[in-house]
């Protein structure tokens, strides 16, 4: 297939959250049936509810500073599939997706006509067998694993890392995880291998009890990126400096929860020998759209995709130290399986304006449903995201405009707002 065939198809597959068939033995048997792209290379495995993905870009911006050829698999993108696989930095052409597409495909094809597996690989299977495949073809050493959902049934969890992290653990996805914070780091503490060192971020009390207590069944051992000393913090509106190890250190990813993720890929880097020049270097040139990103000025026009709780109360910290909410006109859309009447408690009270809009997916929720849940006294409604920008235009050109509830409004976002 070329590449617009097998996104569709793999968009066929439906969502990758609400169709996920957890459980490790399809994606075994598939990737047994590639010949085991997973062995080909070093990993470091990342679990956690906020904040893994840019401490895996983090992390992998520092291996690629320290000279290794990296991967990174992420999930989900923001625009094009493509962006979930990316190799030395970038995301990998659309003609290699299609041909890993096609080489999963045929082998998923042939293993159900043989009886081996009881469907199709699921799309976020089918799309971590690529990224594996794609980085044995193209000789990474090292990659950097985002776990999808969870991480005890994750389908990246058949990997052997060398170096499992776990980010901070709250609540996000209840249906699959469980509905306290013990049962949700149990399935985060899933990633954890006998032989296997692991750094875990700050927690909470309870989710840094079961995560000790499984490392310490399983012999493995632990850093904290709260061995990680930092001074001299400093924050800005496009990210933060701090000192470290006698030197400073420039995050260029904003807000303060990003400095916690710094330390955890600091003590990450450290405990796969990284020397301290390109730590620095690799977290000094880390890149994560979608997260506080600004892509426009006179008004600004600020990306984050805070899709949980934990994740609004980071957005809402950083519009409390950089912004008057007397100047904050906020777009917002969400999923209805979120936590979204939490969610909008925490960030409409931050916002002048606020214009309830709806994602372009189906589980998105009506943004009349969005006013119903507020008593807001500034609060429109705009069907699309198209509208909602429209209606956005009124802010003078000292306000700014968030937009926010979901990254796939997000994704839209930067396809209309960067042209992409």
């Amino acid at each position: 297939m070329n590449y617009p065939d097998s996104v569709r198809f793999l968009y066929s597959l439906g969502n990758e959250v609400k169709t996920a068939k957890l459980g490790l033995d399809r994606i075994r048997t598939l990737l047994e049936a590639l010949g085991n792209p997973q062995k080909a290379c070093r990993i470091v495995h990342i679990a956690g509810t906020n904040g893994k993905g840019s401490t895996a870009a983090m992390i992998e911006s520092g291996l690629r500073a320290a000279g290794y050829r990296t991967g990174l698999f992420t999930s989900p993108h923001l625009v094009e599939p493509t962006e979930r696989i990316r190799i030395d930095g970038s995301p990998v052409r659309a003609e290699e997706f299609a041909a890993a597409f096609d080489q999963v495909h045929s082998c998923a094809e042939a293993l159900l006509g043989r009886d081996r597996i009881d469907l199709h690989p699921t799309y976020f299977e089918s799309v971590t067998a690529m990224a594996l495949l794609l980085f044995r073809g193209r000789g990474v050493e090292f990659a950097v694993l985002e776990v999808g959902l969870g991480g005890r049934l994750d389908a990246t969890n058949v990997v052997a890392p060398e170096l499992c992290v776990i980010t901070p653990v709250d609540f996000d996805h209840e249906a699959f995880l469980g509905k306290s914070l013990e049962a949700i780091a149990a399935e985060k503490a899933g990633i954890l291998k006998p032989g296997a060192p692991a750094v875990f971020a700050m927690q909470r009390g309870e989710s840094r009890r079961v995560l000790d207590a499984r490392a310490a069944e399983l012999q493995v051992a632990v850093s904290y990126s709260a061995e990680v000393e930092v001074s001299g913090v400093v924050l800005n509106p496009r990210g933060s400096c701090f000192t470290w190890a006698g030197e400073g250190i420039d995050v260029p990813l904003p807000g303060e929860h990003q400095v916690e993720n710094a330390r955890t890929a600091i003590a990450a880097l450290l405990c796969l020998g990284v020397p301290e020049a390109a730590v620095r270097e690799g977290l000094a040139r880390t890149v994560w759209p979608g997260r506080l990103e600004r892509v426009a000025v006179n008004p600004e026009i600020i990306l984050d995709g805070a899709h949980n709780p934990a994740g609004a109360r980071a957005l809402g910290a950083y519009l409390d130290r950089f912004y008057d909410s007397g100047r904050v006109w906020l777009i917002y859309g969400a999923m209805r399986d979120k936590a979204v009447a939490e969610m909008t408690a925490i960030l409409f009270p931050r916002a002048r304006h606020v214009i309830a809009t709806a994602p372009a997916q189906a589980r998105a929720l009506r943004p009349e449903t969005l006013r119903s849940l507020t008593d807001h006294d500034s609060v429109r409604v705009a069907p699309d995201l198209t509208s909602a920008l429209l209606q956005a235009r009124e802010a003078p050109p000292e306000h700014a405009i968030l937009i926010t509830g979901s990254l796939f409004l997000v994704g839209e976002a930067r396809g209309i707002l960067l042209g992409r």
